[in-house]
């Protein structure tokens, strides 16, 4: 097999179901409260970094049914370019995204905590978190087994 080829490798949902079962759990949890809208653009930017396939595939079809238009999805790996098209909540949250999915230097920028601070109470920006922990641990997962998205 060439390095270019994909093979799915081991079905860790089958194999240990006690992981999905927590990982939909959690999942759950992390997003409760949380504007669908920010939280599919959030699904959508840290798949994107870690070049998710099946995250990606899954996670731009449901941005659609939430009503996020083509054109946030489009220029989603540019946001920072396009000030008028993303609110500054969403700008702080897909900020946030990046810093915490990249971890540059090991560590959060304080500005990009502070940004995040100002746009969400306690709460929302603990679930914001949350939601951004467990979509990296999904994408680590669907990457680490290859998992490819259906071809349609």
């Amino acid at each position: 097999m060439t390095t270019t080829e994909t093979a799915q490798r081991v079905n860790i949902f089958k194999q240990s179901p006690e992981v999905y079962q927590a990982m939909i759990a959690l999942d759950a949890a992390a997003k409760k409260g949380l504007d669908p809208v920010l939280v599919e653009l959030v699904l959508t930017r840290a798949s994107q970094i870690n070049h998710c396939a099946w995250c990606l595939d899954m996670h731009t079809q449901d941005a659609r049914k939430v009503g996020i238009s083509e054109q946030k999805l489009y220029l989603l790996n540019a946001w920072e370019e396009v000030p008028g098209l993303y609110t500054e909540r969403e700008r702080a949250a897909l900020a946030l995204t990046e810093a915490v999915t990249v971890l540059t230097d090991g560590f959060v920028p304080d500005e990009v905590y502070a940004r995040a601070a100002e746009q969400f109470e306690e709460r929302e920006l603990s679930q914001l978190i949350a939601v951004i922990f467990t979509i990296n641990s999904w994408n680590r997962i669907a990457v680490s087994t290859r998992r490819v998205p259906p071809i349609r």
